[in-house]
């Protein structure tokens, strides 16, 4: 049979999609898996990182259906965010159009691969009726209290007016005029994801085995718990006047043990007390020059700080230490962050690498507090961050730094100046951007009543389409009319809220509602029986670049949402699988690069069976995937063998009945090869084994090969029809289409393995003489010693014909070893 992918796979695309076959049934007797790969955003084109993401999940739903499970598999389009209005801004079109033709140019792309997808179940999460749903949640959650609005640092463009996210701001200037970035404080709306950091943490307990360690390590460390001290230092004079005076410091420590080396404290840009020193900071001896460095810091976002030189400057003050009441001076340096513990560090020069080289830098005393034990070493020309025995911290010399901690914690505790506390590194997130392709956030502004949340009934607050997208300042606060409404409350003149959501929000629930079925969807978010039944994910797939916020909001979400009464589930996915990066030339895919490789160009020359082949075979999914010429061009080639080869085949409906006594050595071997390659089809589809399609389908290459070494049209017809079904998943138009030609398509059923053929008739045994390998023998698998030292003397006659034999070894199934001399 000659392959022409092009006359076959259009064809079994459109009978799948009339024949519904990869809808979900609506059957919750049957056993169920829910596949899912993150969904993409739609930028216009899908490129090679897509094709492996859905390459994977589409070969593992397709075999759990032929499993006779029944399996959702969807697809969607996280559809909001920046890239939209930059190209209403480039080409002059609407951010809303753009993104809906992006949506069919991917869909048409990916359909071209043969992805088994639910197209009923499909989404985007612009689309109004999901944004009525995310706004109900957002609703819920603000009269819970886990929603509020305080004053936040943004990046802020001066010249045009805007605010911009961080992946707008190239090395601290605008991306659009390259005005330097500065950081204004404006209102913003956050969700106390820190309400929920222990139970995030804790239930990463549950994953364990189900997601790779490095995940799980990286999602621990962001959470970031942390124990120990939080106290107060007095300032050695207050700043400020009446009421709003600031008279002490207060830290948070994870090392109390160490509190007799501080030698300095340091302050982030923003705290309160930099601000109120800055109001008069001559009075403080702080030159123009210091203040502008200040002010240069304060306005530059901690995620460039962090990327920059560790520099501070003096502050002109001092706080009192608390239990020796020694003078220590205060500083503001760019390393230290608001966001964690109060936005100041006591710091420890000789046992904090970070505080060392700060400390060297503007010649700090290095003050050491702990040696190692059993050593003299006070390590005074480095730091040393180990544990040890105190020394120079009076009543608390001599101590083991473990039992030191807990005695200067109760300490403070009995003494009221301080208390055991339990920090954690994550932050609430802050939801709201000032731009228009987003969620509206339902809330609105009035005069009598505050801020009150749009009434449910006139959910969704949809986005108006009449705008005015040009890069300066935000489309919905700019528009004549949208904003103005009517108070829901006390019926007065309102304001709508202008800012739209985080696009983090809409990919932090979408897996719920693939649940839900599309005739539901009007009428409920998500429907809690569908949910039960489906939830959790059975395997989700996806980059390691998602591994910390997009699973971490999605975890948090999932927990809400139960809290809510919409899911039963206390997390989304029970396994997850972070499949690398798609490479050319040693570096990642890229425009900028220029190695991309078009897959709609591969699908035209080669056909998407060979696109989806060589993708599964060129490596295991959790590595990287180089990209290879020849490699694609060997997989065409094996798909037009498999195809050849097919006129050796016997058309049938049922395995023939094959007696193993009567085939030739080459037969049985041929048998074997195929129904080792079943069987280890069986194990490569479970999460346990890392899906490794690439052994399978060398496995399958062996097996055609062993086939074709042998003249029995039975076993022929036999071994072609068992790895057609198994490489259906993996290349399922060309395996339709043989099947169709020769077999039954009911037939892609499981098929079972034929232990018989596995059972080996003879067996390889090495021969050693004196430990040293000397030959092999094949003998039968029944063969007694007797039988097994006559042929082994045989083999290495020339070893042993001149010695004397002291010793014959028989290890059953594996070696003979002749001892000699």
């Amino acid at each position: 049979m000659e392959y022409n992918p092009k006359a076959i796979e259009k064809k079994w695309q459109n009978f799948w999609e009339e024949s519904g076959a990869y809808e979900p049934k609506d059957d919750k007797n049957l056993p169920k898996k829910y596949i899912l790969s993150m969904f993409p955003y739609p930028s216009g084109n899908i490129h090679m990182g897509h094709v492996r993401n859905y390459c994977i999940s589409d070969c593992i739903a397709r075999k759990f259906r032929k499993e006779g499970y029944n399996v959702l598999h969807p697809i969607g389009w996280d559809a909001f965010g920046m890239p939209a209005e930059n190209a209403a801004i480039k080409h002059k079109t609407h951010p809303k159009a753009w993104t809906y033709s992006n949506i069919e140019n991917m869909k048409s792309q990916l359909y071209s691969l043969g992805f088994s997808f639910s197209k009923t179940r499909e989404l985007a999460t612009c689309d109004t009726i999901y944004s009525k749903w995310e706004q109900a949640f957002f609703i819920a959650m603000w009269e819970k209290g886990l929603i509020y609005r305080k004053k936040g640092f943004l990046n802020w463009c001066p010249n045009d007016q805007t605010v911009l996210a961080n992946e707008q701001v190239i090395e601290g200037k605008c991306w659009r005029c390259d005005t330097p970035v500065v950081q204004k404080e404006m209102y913003q709306y956050y969700i106390k994801i820190t309400d929920y950091a222990q139970e995030l943490l804790e239930d990463l307990e549950t994953l364990e085995g189900k997601w790779s360690n490095q995940v799980l390590t990286m999602q621990r460390n962001w959470i970031g718990k942390s124990e120990g001290l939080s106290f107060s230092f007095d300032l050695e004079r207050r700043i400020g006047e009446g009421d709003c005076a600031i008279s002490t410091l207060e830290v948070f420590t994870t090392r109390p043990d160490t509190i007799y080396g501080v030698s300095y404290c340091a302050l982030a840009p923003e705290h309160s007390l930099v601000k109120a020193i800055m109001q008069n900071a001559e009075l403080y001896g702080i030159s123009k020059e210091a203040a502008q460095q200040i002010q240069t810091m304060q306005n530059t976002s901690e995620r460039m700080r962090a990327q920059q030189e560790k520099i501070g400057i003096p502050l002109g003050i001092n706080v009192v230490h608390p239990l020796n009441g020694k003078k220590i001076p205060l500083w503001v340096a760019n390393f230290v962050l608001m966001g964690y513990g109060s936005g100041a560090v006591m710091s420890v020069p000789a046992h904090d690498e970070r505080d060392f080289d700060f400390a060297k830098k503007y010649h700090l005393p290095i003050l050491p507090v702990i040696k190692p034990k059993d050593s003299t070493d006070s390590v005074r020309d480095n730091f040393y961050a180990e544990g040890g025995v105190l020394i120079n911290s009076e009543e608390y010399n001599g101590l083991d730094n473990e039992d030191a901690k807990k005695k200067i914690i109760a300490f403070f505790e009995k003494s009221g100046k301080g208390k055991s506390v339990v920090n954690f590194k994550l932050r609430d997130w802050g939801i709201s951007r000032q731009r228009y392709w987003g969620t509206p956030i339902p809330l609105i502004h009035c005069e009598a009543c505050g801020i009150v949340p749009e009434s449910l009934e006139n959910l969704p607050v949809a986005l108006p389409e009449d705008v005015s997208i040009d890069g300066e300042g935000n489309p919905l606060d700019k528009h004549p009319s949208w904003k103005y409404c009517i108070c829901p409350k006390c019926g007065r003149e309102a304001t709508r809220e202008t800012d739209t959501l985080d696009t983090f929000v809409e990919s932090s629930w979408y897996f719920l509602r693939y649940t839900t079925p599309q005739n539901l969807r009007q009428n409920e978010a998500i429907s809690a029986k569908d949910a039960q039944y489906w939830m959790d994910v059975d395997e989700y797939i996806g980059g390691i670049e998602h591994a910390i916020l997009h699973l971490l909001y999605a975890r948090f979400f999932t927990k809400v949402l139960k809290n809510l009464g919409y899911t039963e589930s206390k997390e989304p996915f029970s396994h997850l699988l972070t499949q690398g990066m798609v490479t050319k030339d040693g570096a990642k895919m890229s425009k900028s690069k220029g190695n991309v490789v078009d897959p709609e160009e591969i699908i035209a020359q080669y056909g998407a069976d060979t696109a989806r082949l060589f993708t599964l075979f060129a490596a295991p999914p959790v590595r990287e995937l180089e990209w290879n010429d020849a490699a694609v061009e060997g997989s065409y080639r094996f798909i037009k063998r498999l195809c050849a080869k097919i006129e050796k085949t016997q058309k049938m409906t049922s395995l023939p009945k094959i007696t193993a006594e009567n085939l030739s050595e080459a037969e049985k071997y041929a048998r074997k090869k195929v129904y080792e390659t079943l069987k280890k089809s069986n194990e490569t589809f479970t999460h346990e084994s890392g899906y490794t399609f690439n052994t399978l389908i060398a496995s399958c290459m062996e097996a055609l090969n062993a086939l074709n070494e042998q003249d029995n049209t039975e076993v022929w017809s036999e071994g072609y029809f068992i790895l057609l079904n198994i490489l259906e998943p993996i290349i399922p138009h060309i395996c339709w289409e043989l099947s169709k030609e020769y077999f039954n398509l009911a037939n892609f059923a499981p098929i079972a393995v034929d232990t018989t053929a596995l059972k080996e008739d003879s067996i390889i045994m090495a021969i050693t003489v004196n430990g040293k390998r000397r030959g092999e023998i094949k003998v039968a698998v029944n063969a007694n010693n007797d039988e097994i030292l006559t042929l082994a003397k045989e083999a290495v006659s020339k070893w042993i014909a001149e010695a004397t034999i002291i010793k014959e070894i028989v290890v059953p199934n594996k070696l003979v070893n002749f001892v000699v001399k």
